[in-house]
Parts: C-alpha cells; sequence; structure tokens
C-alpha cells in the first residue's frame, strides 16, 4: 500500500489535525496487528491449562459448578482457536469472487464465538444447574474444588491483565466499555470480555462450593451453575450484538472521517468541498471511502483526474487503512443538499463548529480564519 507525505503546511491546526491522525492510525495498527494476536494466544494458553485442572476438579468433587466452569473453559478455548482462525483466513488475496478480499471474514468468526459461549457454555451450564437443583448431588472433597478455582482465577487473572494492556495500546483516550463497543477489530473486545466472564464465573463457583460445604445444602452447587450460565448468556448476547453491527457494515469513527473530509479539503484551489462522504469498514484493518466532492466549474477533465489522483494520496497519507478510494467529481448546489442523508452530515461534521481536537473550520475564500466564523456555515445553511 503507498504512502504519500502531506504538502507542507504552515497551519498549526492543520498539523495538530494530521497528527492526531497518525496517532488514531497507529492505534489502529495496534488494535488490529499484534496486540490481538497476544491477547489471543496468551488466553488460549490459560483457557487449556484452566480447562484441564477445572475437569480434574470435577471427577473429584462431582461439582455442578466445576463442571459448568469446565465446559466454560473448554467454550473459551474453543472460541480463541476460532478467532485465531478467522485472522488467518482473513488475509487471503482478494478473488474474481471476492473482489474487496476477505477481511470481514473476521467478523464471522467474532459471531461464531458468541454463538458457542451461548449454545456451549451457557445452555449447557443453565441445564445443569436446574438439574443438580431439583435433583441435588452430596458434594465430596471441597477443599480440592477451592484449590483448583484459585488456581484457575491467578491464570485467568494473567490472561485477562494481558487483554487489559493490549486494548490500552489500542483504545488510547477511549473508556474500556467504549472501546469495546467501538473497536473494528473482534479479537481483543472477546477476550476482554470472555476472561472478565470468566474471573466472575469463578466467584459464582466458588460461592456455590463454600455455601454448600458450609450449609449441607447440595443445591446452592447447582446455584452457582446457574448463575455462570445466566452471565455466560449475557456475555453471549453483548458479543452478539456487536459482532451483527460489524457484519452488516460500519463506518469509520469521527474522528477518521475528520481526517478524510480534511484531507480532501486540503486543496481548496480545486476543491470546493466535500457533498457527502461514506465510509465502510471492509474489515478491520480495510477501509472504504466513497465521497463526492465539488470541483471548481473552469477545471478541465486532466486537471479534475490530477487533482482526485492527489487528494487520494493525502487521505492514504492521513488515514492509512484507507485502501479502497472511490472519489466523484460534481458541482455543488445548496438546492440539491439533503441534510437527512447521513453522508452528508458526514461531510458536514468537519466544518459545522470551531476547530475539534485540531481540525480547522472552514473559511470562504478571502475570509481569514482570524475573522468572525461566517454563521452561513452553520448547521442551518452550510455552503461550501
Amino acid at each position: 500500500m503507498r504512502r504519500a507525505t502531506l504538502p507542507p503546511d504552515s497551519s498549526p491546526a492543520r498539523a495538530a489535525s494530521a497528527d492526531h491522525s497518525r496517532e488514531d492510525a497507529d492505534r489502529q495498527e495496534q488494535e488490529h496487528g499484534s496486540g490481538g494476536r497476544r491477547a489471543v494466544a496468551a488466553a488460549l494458553a490459560a483457557n487449556l491449562g484452566i480447562a484441564v485442572a477445572k475437569f480434574a476438579a470435577f471427577i473429584v468433587t462431582g461439582s455442578a459448578s466445576m463442571l459448568a466452569e469446565s465446559v466454560h473453559s473448554v467454550a473459551d478455548s474453543g472460541n480463541q482457536a476460532l478467532l485465531i482462525i478467522g485472522r488467518t483466513r482473513a488475509r487471503r488475496a482478494e478473488t474474481e469472487e471476492h473482489q474487496f478480499g476477505y477481511g470481514s471474514e473476521r467478523y464471522v468468526y467474532g459471531f461464531l464465538v458468541a454463538l458457542v459461549v451461548f449454545v456451549v457454555g451457557c445452555v449447557f451450564s443453565v441445564y445443569e444447574g436446574v438439574e443438580r437443583i431439583l435433583h441435588p448431588e452430596q458434594l465430596t472433597s471441597p477443599a480440592v474444588a477451592i484449590g483448583v478455582l484459585a488456581v484457575a482465577a491467578v491464570l485467568e487473572g494473567f490472561s485477562l491483565r494481558t487483554a487489559v494492556s493490549e486494548s490500552d495500546h489500542a483504545r488510547g483516550p477511549r473508556r474500556l466499555l467504549r472501546f469495546i463497543r467501538r473497536s473494528k477489530a473482534p479479537e481483543v473486545p472477546a477476550v476482554l470480555l470472555e476472561d472478565t466472564a470468566a474471573l466472575t464465573g469463578l466467584l459464582f463457583a466458588l460461592a456455590g462450593v463454600l455455601a454448600s460445604w458450609a450449609t449441607h445444602d447440595d443445591r446452592w452447587d447447582g446455584v452457582g451453575s446457574l448463575g455462570i450460565g445466566l452471565l455466560l448468556g449475557f456475555v453471549a448476547v453483548v458479543l452478539a450484538r456487536e459482532m451483527k453491527s460489524l457484519l452488516i457494515g460500519e463506518s469509520a469513527s469521527a474522528d477518521m472521517e475528520r481526517a478524510i473530509v480534511t484531507a480532501l479539503e486540503e486543496d481548496g484551489r480545486a476543491i470546493e468541498c466535500v457533498i457527502h462522504l461514506r465510509t465502510l469498514h471492509l474489515g478491520p484493518d480495510t477501509l472504504l471511502v466513497a465521497a463526492k466532492i465539488a470541483v471548481r466549474r473552469d477545471l478541465t477533465a486532466a486537471a479534475i483526474v490530477a487533482n482526485i489522483d492527489a487528494a487520494e494520496r493525502r487521505v492514504r497519507a492521513a488515514v492509512p487503512i484507507a485502501e479502497l478510494i472511490y472519489l466523484e467529481p460534481d458541482v455543488y448546489q445548496k438546492a440539491r443538499e439533503d441534510l437527512s442523508d447521513p453522508a452528508v452530515r458526514a461531510a458536514r461534521r468537519t466544518r459545522l463548529l470551531a476547530p475539534v481536537r485540531g481540525v480547522t473550520r472552514a473559511v470562504r475564500p478571502g475570509q481569514s480564519r482570524a475573522d468572525p466564523p461566517d454563521r452561513s456555515l452553520s448547521a442551518g445553511g452550510l455552503a461550501c
């Protein structure tokens, strides 16, 4: 993928915008690259060891909570394997049948992870819990179960710490919950949700075993299994919802859209403004950009082509994952502007208000940026 260098600009705001765009791109590369691999690998190694220990404890104790946690760890191990397979298959080259590549296959495998969590984890644990509540069985050697749960908590804590550390590099200033909601890569958010559920599930299992031991009522062990199942059901619904949104197709972040519009409008001599902008993540690290741009009426066809080529280079320099760019030249006509169109609003966001994170506001030809803002550029009457 080619990278272009932005032409020199003395505007501090423009430089700040470019710096912010590069920081956002670096976070995207960290989120989509080796960071996700490390988090998934750490989770897989931890869950395989935990699954073996939990199954051994279940055989000794007969605890329903331990069985539920054993199945949970097996499901998590399978999920990490699915995420690794998805990453590998998404790297395949484009074909005539799939001309935009296979990047979205990572989202397909992310959705499969949600199904595994629900079917293997949630349904089995709820069934086992209800069965043990209705037909309790005596819990033997609870000390063994408690010891295994303590070891499992240490290993799960290691996996969660790795996932949180990797997410810190990728999410930047975003809060953790917002990062999970807005992330375009499925691996780290999936591991974060699974590891958090795993640690919480261990607490449920421990509470069930301790309550059964203290009260001599083995139904509490079933209650612990039931709690684990309901927890996994919640995680599965959250993960499936996020993967469904990515499969349908999500646009770029507001910061990226701002960087794209800024790059397109940087040379105001040829491109007057962006009329509308549509973006789509074809995968975590591949962005499609489609924009209608207003060009000067007196430009020749050759000049329009040259300026579009230059604009594409500026966009790729500002947002490196913008691999596919389609620009349609047009003449701006305010009467045809549809303010209800999300693509029009996406293009307008950059120019509506005062500078946001270093993005400069739009000015009319002959107007200084130090002059008061033109009211015709407000939400009610934006013009190029």
